[in-house]
């Protein structure tokens, strides 16, 4: 396996740690909120992903060991969803669905089981942020200016 991609967020409190943990316990490349990805000539992957401050790109270099393949958890950009057809949908329930279980995909990225049935976070608490204090209209943009040096906000 080379790669496993992996949802940005997951049933894990929304918290976007399901990729990072799975790349700590393999000791694996990671990327998150890939808005792109690329594989390249020499088996890496490129990734774009989208940040607060802009896109940045990231190489994930292959690590040439089955057990340790690139973890990227995917932004909604990366895709545009196909729909299928009737005819495929129909189609689709002939084949079959390769089931494994829990037990042997641990044994096979040489983990314990007691290692992925067991959280390793806890929610301490959960409490509404207080509220925001209201804010204020100016007249100008002078006004704006006056009232930023007057809160110390700006020189």
């Amino acid at each position: 396996v080379d790669l496993v991609l992996l949802g940005k967020q997951s049933i894990d409190s929304d918290c976007g740690q399901t990729g990072p943990l799975l790349a700590g316990f393999l000791n694996a490349p990671q990327a998150t909120f890939a808005a792109k990805i690329e594989r390249d000539d020499d088996g890496a992957f490129t990734v774009e992903r989208e940040t607060d401050a802009g896109t940045e790109t990231i190489k994930l270099n292959p690590t040439n060991n089955p057990q340790q393949p690139a973890i990227i958890t995917c932004d909604l950009r990366l895709n545009t969803p196909r729909y299928p057809t009737m005819p495929n949908i129909m189609k689709a329930k002939k084949k079959p669905v390769q089931t494994i279980s829990l037990e042997d995909m641990v044994t096979e990225l040489g983990l314990e089981l007691d290692d992925v049935c067991h959280p390793r976070n806890e929610v301490v608490e959960v409490y509404e942020p207080p509220p925001r204090k209201e804010g204020e209209t100016v007249e100008s943009a002078d006004a704006l200016l006056g009232k930023l040096k007057e809160k110390g906000l700006i020189a």
